[in-house]
């Protein structure tokens, strides 16, 4: 990567990354708190089965060991964004059904979605630093497209609650690409070994 070039630019990139790691854990942590009140809120079983969200990228990927640190921070920055609209979504669905009704999840709601904004802002400083900047907004919402939104109340709920779900797994794997990304590396971008793999 061209920022390895730097030992100014390393130290910066491991000062970044160790910063996001800390924000990656406690956003996973409010993410599982949450969880368990948004289902008991929302009356839904918290192991109910939830189909994969439409438009928003799974945590779980294949040849995660052979990826670069920029090919991991542009599918971080693409969930976070994705997770951004959703998130904004699901409370303005809060707010329409239930108003001040139920202002402590709606509180909760809006306090993950002020770190996944937080995250996001984060992930496109560390591209910057790496010299590659982040794809606009506006491009990678004409390349994905916006999520739809369900149509009924049920499914309305069902959607929160896989949003959510996977919002706690991509928490987790930014973790572990962050951990990896800080890692002193000899090359441009060069993939870790399997054992590293999470």
């Amino acid at each position: 990567m061209a920022g390895a070039d730097s030992p100014s630019a390393a130290l910066q990139r491991r000062d970044l990354c160790a910063r996001g790691i800390r924000l990656a854990g406690k956003m996973r942590a409010d993410v599982i708190n949450l969880l368990d009140t948004y289902a008991e809120r929302q009356g839904l079983d918290a192991s109910a089965n939830v189909a994969a969200v439409e438009g928003l990228p799974l945590a779980a990927v294949e040849g995660w060991d052979e990826q670069t640190g920029t090919q991991r921070l542009l599918e971080n920055l693409a969930a976070y964004r994705a997770f951004r609209a959703l998130l904004a979504q699901m409370l303005e669905e809060h707010r329409e059904q239930l108003g001040e009704a139920d202002a402590a999840l709606g509180r909760a709601l809006a306090a993950v979605l002020l770190q996944v904004s937080a995250f996001t802002y984060h992930l496109e400083e560390l591209l910057r630093l790496e010299s590659c900047g982040a794809p606009s907004e506006e491009e990678q919402e004409e390349e994905d497209g916006l999520p739809p939104q369900p149509h009924g109340l049920f499914e309305q709920k069902l959607r929160g609650l896989g949003v959510l779900r996977e919002l706690a797994q991509w928490a987790l794997r930014s973790g572990r690409d962050l951990r990896q990304l800080a890692k002193p590396s000899p090359g441009t971008g060069s993939a870790p070994s399997p054992a590293e793999s999470p």
